[in-house]
């Protein structure tokens, strides 16, 4: 089961933020699962530490991006198209189409994410990691 990160999920991770990262974990320990992330997610995930001067963070997320099983999913022509009908027909912001968009093109199964209003796309599982009680 191939799980897409969006950057908040990411964030969660690398942050340590509770109690979103041990919700993420248990998604990410499930039996076959193997997270993805794509280029987007890395930029958005780079921006505030870049920002910000935070070199250790930024050397965090260097670290995670680079373990990601088979790298990052890549933004190319077939990702654009079809980010182009999700945001056309679910009404989209042009990055929430693009991270569904490189998830379902890239083979994903599930995309992990915070944001309720992806819940729209009937394409992909989308899942929203919940802590526990």
């Amino acid at each position: 089961m191939r799980v897409y990160l969006d950057s908040a999920a990411v964030i969660y991770l690398v942050e340590n933020i509770a109690p979103w990262e041990v919700a993420v974990q248990a998604v990410l320990r499930r039996p076959g699962a193997v997270p993805q992330a794509s280029l987007l997610t890395r930029l958005e995930c780079r921006v505030l530490p870049l920002r910000e001067g935070r070199t250790a963070l930024l050397a965090d997320y260097d670290a995670f991006f680079t373990s990601l099983h088979g790298g990052l999913l890549g933004l190319d022509a077939a990702v654009f198209e079809k980010a182009a009908a999700l945001r056309a027909s679910l009404n989209l912001r042009t990055p929430d189409a693009l991270h569904l968009a490189a998830a379902i093109v890239g083979g994903c199964d599930t995309f992990l994410t915070n944001d309720q209003t992806l819940q729209r796309c009937t394409e992909i599982h989308i899942e929203t990691p919940a802590p526990a009680a």
